[in-house]
C-alpha cells in the first residue's frame, strides 16, 4: 500500500457524515442540503441534445487524450473573449480536462519533484481539500496561508517566509475563492506572479467559480487576463484550470480545462496520457456547445444573483455574512463552534450547512475557517428560503 495515502485526512464531507451520526432530524421538515457546492439549476437542454448527438455520431474510437481540435479551438474561442486575450494557441497552450477537480489533483502529480529536500506546495486556507491531498500524494510537504477577514478575505502571501518559497514548487490559488468569494486583483497577481519569478514555483490558478458574479460590467480577473496586462508573454510558470460544472450547470459532464505555460502543458499532456484521461466524443460535442454560448450563462447568473438579493439580508442581522465578491456561497459567522451548531441545525430544522473549520487547517493557533458555516445557495430560490428561514430560526432560539 502507497504510505503517503496515510497522510490524508478525512474528506470535509466524511467529517459531516460523522457528525451526523445519531441525529435524527424533525421528521415534520423535509430535508435540505446546503452544504456542497454541486449546481442545482437546470443543465440546458441544448448540451443536453449536443451530448445525445455526440453519442450517436459514434463512440467506436478511443479519444486523444489531447482533445479534438474543435474542442480545444471551442475553449480557446471562449478565454480569448471571456479574458480579453490577444492570442490563445488551441494547440499548445490549451488542454481539455475531465473537470477541474481532476486535473488539479493530476497536476500536482506532474509538477512536484519529491527528490528535492524540503519539497513544498503552498495552498490557501481555508481551501479546496484536493489541493491539500494532490500534494501529498505527490510527495510534497503542504504549507497554509490563511485568508484574513480583516483584509476582505485577502490570503496573507507578505507572512510567508522567504525559505517556505525557496522551496515551494507549486502554489495553488482559488479565485473566486472558496468558500470566502474574494476575487484577486492585478495588484495581488502582480505579487504572485513576481514571487513565482523570485523563487521558480508554477502556480495553480482554480477559477471554477468565475463565471458566478453579480455585476455583468465586472467580471473577476482570471490569471491569464492578468498575465496579459501585465506583458507576461507565454504566461509564464502559469496554468489555469475551468470547468463547466458552475458555468453551465454540468457538474456530471465533468468537462474543464487547463490552459497557459505551453511546456507545462506539454509535461501535463504525457502525465495524463498513461493515466487515461481522454475525453469521450460525446461530452467533447456537449462541451462545444456549452463554451460556444454564452446567454446560458448570463441566465443562470441572474438566478443566483436574485438568490443573494433576497436572501443576504434576512440571514445576515443573525449570522453575520454578505454577499460575496462571486460565487455561490455564503460564508457566515456562527454564535458558538461551527460544527456543533451545524449538527444542532440538522436535528432541529433538517438543515445541512458545512463547518467552516472542516475546510481549513489551524494555522500559528488560528484555523480561519472556525465560527462559521458555509452555505451553498444551489437549489431552486424557493428551497433556499426555506433553508434560511430554519437558520434564522435556530439562530434565534438560542
Amino acid at each position: 500500500m502507497n504510505p503517503l495515502l496515510q497522510r490524508l485526512q478525512p474528506y470535509p464531507f466524511e467529517r459531516l457524515r460523522a457528525l451526523h451520526a445519531g441525529v435524527s432530524p424533525d421528521p415534520g421538515k423535509s430535508a435540505i442540503n446546503v452544504s456542497i457546492g454541486e449546481p442545482r439549476h437546470p443543465t440546458p437542454q441544448f448540451v443536453i441534445d449536443a451530448l445525445a448527438r455526440g453519442a450517436t455520431a459514434g463512440l467506436s474510437n478511443y479519444p486523444t487524450t489531447a482533445g479534438s481540435n474543435a474542442l480545444r479551438e471551442a475553449i480557446a474561442g471562449w478565454l480569448m473573449r471571456r479574458h480579453r486575450l490577444a492570442a490563445l494557441d488551441p494547440v499548445t497552450e490549451v488542454l481539455p480536462v475531465l473537470g477541474s477537480r481532476e486535473a488539479l489533483f493530476a497536476f500536482a502529480q506532474t509538477i512536484v519533484d519529491p527528490s528535492r529536500v524540503g519539497a513544498t506546495v503552498v495552498v490557501p486556507n481555508p481551501f479546496y481539500q484536493i489541493y491539500e491531498g494532490a500534494a501529498l500524494l505527490a510527495g510534497a510537504g503542504v504549507h497554509c496561508v490563511n485568508a484574513v477577514e480583516r483584509a476582505g478575505y485577502s490570503h496573507e502571501w507578505d507572512g510567508v517566509p522567504d525559505a517556505v518559497w525557496a522551496r515551494t514548487q507549486l502554489l495553488y490559488v482559488c479565485s473566486p475563492d472558496n468558500p470566502t468569494g474574494h476575487v484577486l486583483d492585478l495588484a495581488g497577481w502582480k505579487q504572485l506572479f513576481d514571487l513565482s519569478d523570485r523563487h521558480g514555483f508554477v502556480i495553480a490558478s482554480d477559477e471554477c467559480y468565475s463565471e458566478i458574479y453579480f455585476d455583468e460590467d465586472r467580471p473577476p480577473l482570471g490569471a491569464l487576463d492578468a498575465a496579459a496586462q501585465l506583458g507576461r508573454s507565454g504566461y509564464p510558470r502559469l496554468v489555469a484550470f475551468g470547468s463547466l460544472s458552475k458555468r453551465s450547470n454540468a457538474p456530471g459532464l465533468r468537462s474543464g480545462y487547463a490552459a497557459g505555460d505551453r511546456a507545462l502543458l506539454k509535461a501535463f499532456l504525457q502525465f495524463r496520457t498513461y493515466h487515461g484521461s481522454a475525453m469521450s466524443p460525446a461530452v467533447a460535442a456537449a462541451s462545444i456547445a456549452a463554451w460556444n454560448d454564452e446567454a446560458h450563462v448570463v441566465a443562470n447568473r441572474a438566478e443566483y444573483a436574485a438568490k443573494f438579493a433576497r436572501l443576504t439580508s434576512q440571514i445576515a442581522p443573525v449570522l453575520p455574512c454578505a454577499v460575496p465578491e462571486a460565487g455561490f456561497y455564503l460564508w457566515a459567522k456562527t454564535p458558538g463552534d461551527d460544527a456543533a451548531f451545524a449538527r444542532r441545525l440538522l436535528a432541529e430544522e433538517n438543515v445541512v450547512v458545512l463547518p467552516g473549520s472542516y475546510l481549513a487547517r489551524e494555522v500559528g493557533g488560528v484555523n480561519p475557517g472556525a465560527g462559521r458555516i458555509r452555505i451553498a445557495l444551489v437549489p431552486p430560490l424557493a428551497e433556499c428560503a426555506e433553508a434560511i428561514e430554519r437558520i434564522v430560526a435556530c439562530t434565534r432560539r438560542g
